[in-house]
């Protein structure tokens, strides 16, 4: 026996580990020398169209998003981790269809005696409450 049930069409993209190398930074020998960042991103969208129709036409190009954010963040120089956060943040959000999105933006070895150190920013459409629990 089937039983009905509701779909959730909302898609969760996760953009995982994309290594870039840029200038980021305030002292001498990071504003001359390009450092890696490593950068994840996790959209949500509506995706009725894309499951219903199965055309690429109707989905989120999540490939296209990437390739304007490596072009964005190898061409420019950044001071603050948060900046470029932000800027990259800002291109995932021009696409109407995206509901929210959560960038995080890591810099390798940044401390002494630290893996890491990142910077997450978040953003929502209005009336999109599916971003409490993102996961």
């Amino acid at each position: 026996m089937m039983r009905a049930f509701q779909r959730d069409q909302i898609a969760k993209i996760r953009i995982q580990d994309l290594r870039l190398r840029t200038f980021i930074g305030i002292n001498d020998e990071e504003k001359k020398n390009r450092q890696d960042v490593v950068i994840n991103i996790r959209i949500h969208y509506h995706a009725e169209k894309a499951v219903s129709f199965n055309v690429i036409e109707e989905a989120l190009n999540y490939r296209t998003i990437t390739k304007k954010i490596i072009k964005h963040v190898e061409d420019n120089r950044f001071l603050l981790l948060e900046r470029m956060t932000d800027e990259v943040l800002s291109l995932v959000m021009e696409h109407p269809e995206v509901m929210w999105a959560d960038v995080r933006i890591d810099k390798p070895h940044a401390l002494r005696f630290s893996d890491s150190v990142s910077i997450t920013l978040s953003a929502r459409r209005e009336g999109y409450a599916g971003a409490e629990h993102p996961h």
